[in-house]
């Protein structure tokens, strides 16, 4: 999407079970891995977004627990709204969307994904406020993080 034509707005899902593993997919169009989520479609809220997004991507159902932060892809003109949430139901599978679907271990979020999703998810695990962030589909531009390796 160009700047010019504005922004749009996507929502992703850091999907933490009861052993504090996180909720991946490998994305069918690129081959990353990243949380499960995507653009919202015109009229949806916010939240019904995030709950389509992760269904369609994963078959399961979530319960969206806080907002963990919002990240801006600079070149494309998307902002990111990313939720802490857990699972509420649904069987867990490979979709049209997402080749893979794996829970993981947080230490291995930073060396499999690229920077500008790994602290999205490191972002959701920290408990802190909100974090507002940059970034240019792959590196932090603003407030560079350093990332465990």
């Amino acid at each position: 999407m160009s700047a010019s034509l504005g922004h749009s707005v996507s929502v992703a899902a850091v999907v933490v079970n009861d052993r504090t593993q996180i909720l991946v997919i490998r994305r069918r169009d690129n081959g990353r891995w990243e949380p499960p989520g995507g653009v919202l479609e015109r009229g949806e809220s916010i939240i019904d977004g995030l709950r389509r997004e992760v269904r369609e991507e994963t078959g399961l159902e979530i319960e969206p627990e806080r907002l963990t932060g919002i990240y801006q892809n600079m070149p494309r003109g998307i902002v990111a709204l990313v939720f802490r949430a857990r699972v509420a139901g649904g069987q867990l599978h490979p979709t049209e969307e997402a080749t893979r679907v794996e829970w993981w271990a947080r230490d291995r979020v930073s060396s499999h994904m690229a920077e500008a999703y790994a602290i999205r998810v490191l972002d959701a695990l920290s408990g802190t406020e909100p974090a507002v962030r940059s970034h240019d589909g792959v590196s932090i531009l603003q407030g560079k993080p350093a990332l465990p390796s």
